[in-house]
């Protein structure tokens, strides 16, 4: 997710830094088309954007606290954190699920994977395993899942549709898949385009591949919260 171009004094560090290397990135891959919503899949953040990840403005901005309680974890649940990163919302899934719940802590950047596991040592958690997942394919054990979260990646990933089928597959039925993503309908939001996406197009790509959306919380600072389950 990257931040539409500010003026200087309103841009931080962490921003500039992640648009710069996102440009690098843009140089060496060409993002795919999604064909059914004809969406241009975003590139992904490199571990040189952690410093964005990891930024205090994030509890303002996104209200994280907020979306863990909308979110309703179970304790004692089985979940899985997918693009994980350097483990920002897989602590507080960790903590939330406690010593009898399981965190899988998905990425496909080892980086990221090592820099997360410095942060469980630091919060001395046993329960979460990180796994380097493929770009089509997180590598998740089959119907194990109570719950997969994605925040601010599904319009990252360059294989939805095969991810999602192994998603489908990793879940529980009735499990349920909740995506963060910063809202496209509204422009004030300052993330580029194509980080961002509509409640419509999130719908239309998910149910495609056989989820049932259940709900839409619209209670955060800039991103929809949407739930689906597995059939």
């Amino acid at each position: 997710m990257l931040l539409a171009m500010q003026s200087p004094r309103r841009m931080t560090l962490a921003g500039v830094a992640v648009i710069a290397l996102s440009l690098v990135a843009v140089a060496a891959q060409r993002p795919g088309v999604h064909p059914v919503s004809g969406r241009v899949f975003a590139l992904p953040m490199g571990v040189a954007g952690v410093p964005w990840l990891e930024r205090r403005e994030r509890l303002d901005e996104e209200n994280p606290d907020l979306a863990m309680r909308l979110i309703k974890v179970e304790r004692g649940s089985t979940v899985a954190d997918l693009g994980a990163g350097s483990g920002y919302f897989t602590i507080r899934l960790a903590k939330a699920v406690g010593a009898a719940g399981k965190v899988y802590a998905v990425d496909i950047q080892q980086g990221m994977l090592d820099l997360l596991q410095r942060a469980v040592t630091k919060e001395k958690l046993t329960n979460v395993v990180p796994v380097l997942g493929a770009v089509d394919d997180p590598r998740l054990p089959a119907a194990s899942l109570d719950l997969v979260l994605m925040v601010d990646v599904y319009h990252e990933l360059s294989s939805p549709q095969t991810t999602l089928a192994h998603l489908k597959d990793a879940l529980k039925p009735g499990g349920r898949l909740v995506l963060l993503e910063y809202r496209a309908e509204d422009p004030d939001v300052p993330i580029l385009p194509e980080h961002k996406m509509t409640k419509a197009m999130v719908k239309l790509e998910v149910e495609h591949e056989g989820f049932k959306q259940q709900r839409v919380y619209d209670d955060l600072p800039r991103q929809h919260l949407i739930v689906f389950t597995r059939p």
